[in-house]
């Protein structure tokens, strides 16, 4: 190797030596403090790890329960299985109906027919529960009069304003023979029978402001049931009526959706619609009804004696409770006063007026009320005239 050659790679030796130094002389330089060196930890031992739980699923809203009306035997035993739908409360005597004629008929077809009676609207709204009955995916209904004209509007001669309105009137009708079975048939062309009816009460106005007139009426929005002659009625009234099933309520009352129930103080007393609605004004313009209905295939497969056994149990459990009926609507309002629930009146004048306005429902609902049917055996040219002539109704 030359000194040229020995040198030159010395001189290139203390160059990258130099250039090392600098770098780190820069870094230095460029750093507000010499990064400390990461710090010894120990690692944790990991704990064990838990099984995840599996996700509960969203709790269900419990129903009303039915212990308080538990059947004192065991149906399991019985030859035929009934379920019966209704709406409301068992306490409002014309619910509890059902759990009446489920002790009576076991016990008179000594455990052959069990009702397996659901209140509480459990099965659904009325409409809907009307199309489970004709299709027979369920029994029997206690259903409303008010959402009974859904499939017959024969039904719908009991509310008609000012013509049945009171129990001595509802009582007359039921006496009158041929009239009543013909009104009872209202729902025989859908393949529904229908045997007979108990009550929840007069019709009126629960509200969250008092009415003390037709004026305050109109500033009011009306809850009214799934029912074409409460719709023409409060037409012809000129108020403002939300049609809403009863399942509905509780909520939309409370939200302020509506802020009347057209309904009967009774009911609004028991399903505590007075907790919100502090006001009831008491026009008795119509009857409340709950009319017992049944499919008409599933009735006719019964034996013959065992129909007799079910029509005379539900006559004879419907007689009793229409009589304790009269008694429960006193109560409910003498109760209702008592936690400070307000009772109005409208004037005469104005019930006069609320009356003429009503004849116009009776006359555009007449041809649905008249319509009759194959299986009806009395024909009468103008029932709705008759019932009008026989109640006394001007």
């Amino acid at each position: 190797m030359s000194k040229f050659q020995s040198g030159t790679s010395k001189f290139m030796v203390i160059i990258a030596v130099l250039s090392l130094l600098a770098t780190g002389f820069i870094i230095s330089c460029g750093e507000a403090e010499k990064p400390a060196e990461p710090a010894k930890t120990e690692v944790a031992k990991p704990e064990p790890v838990k099984k995840a739980e599996p996700a509960k699923p969203a709790a269900k809203k419990k129903g009303p329960s039915l212990d308080k009306w538990k059947a004192a035997f065991d149906p399991s035993t019985a030859k035929y299985k009934c379920i019966v739908s209704n709406v409301s409360h068992p306490v409002i005597k014309g619910v509890f109906t059902g759990f009446a004629i489920r002790d009576e008929l076991w016990k008179r077809t000594n455990g052959q027919i069990y009702i397996d009676y659901k209140p509480f609207s459990m099965l659904g709204g009325e409409v809907e529960v009307l199309n489970q009955l004709q299709i027979g995916a369920i029994q029997g209904m206690g259903v409303s009069s008010v959402a009974a004209t859904n499939l017959g509007p024969r039904f719908g001669l009991i509310n008609l304003p000012f013509l049945i309105n009171s129990f001595e009137k509802l009582d007359k009708f039921i006496a009158s023979g041929k009239l009543f079975d013909h009104y009872m048939m209202a729902m025989d062309h859908q393949g529904i029978i229908g045997l007979d009816i108990t009550g929840y009460g007069n019709y009126g106005w629960a509200t969250t402001t008092p009415i003390k007139s037709i004026a305050d009426a109109k500033k009011v929005k009306f809850r009214i049931a799934e029912s074409a002659v409460g719709q023409l009625s409060y037409k012809q009234w000129g108020f403002n009526p939300v049609v809403m099933p009863w399942p509905d309520v509780p909520v939309a009352l409370k939200q302020g959706v509506i802020d009347g129930l057209d309904h009967t103080p009774m009911v609004c007393n028991i399903t505590k619609k007075f907790e919100v609605a502090k006001y009831f004004t008491q026009l008795n313009y119509a009857q409340g009804l709950f009319i017992w209905v049944f499919n008409k295939a599933w009735f006719n497969s019964l034996p013959a004696d065992l129909q007799k056994t079910f029509k005379e149990v539900v006559h004879d459990v419907c007689a009793d409770i229409r009589k304790q009926t009269v008694q429960q609507e006193i109560d409910q309002i003498a109760a209702a006063k008592a936690k400070g629930i307000e009772f109005f009146t409208l004037s005469d004048a104005e019930m006069k007026t609320l009356k003429t306005q009503g004849n116009a429902a009776h006359d555009k609902f007449a041809g649905e009320i008249n319509k009759l049917k194959s299986g009806d055996t009395y024909r009468p040219d103008n029932f709705l005239k008759e019932v009008q002539e026989y109640i006394g109704y001007n």
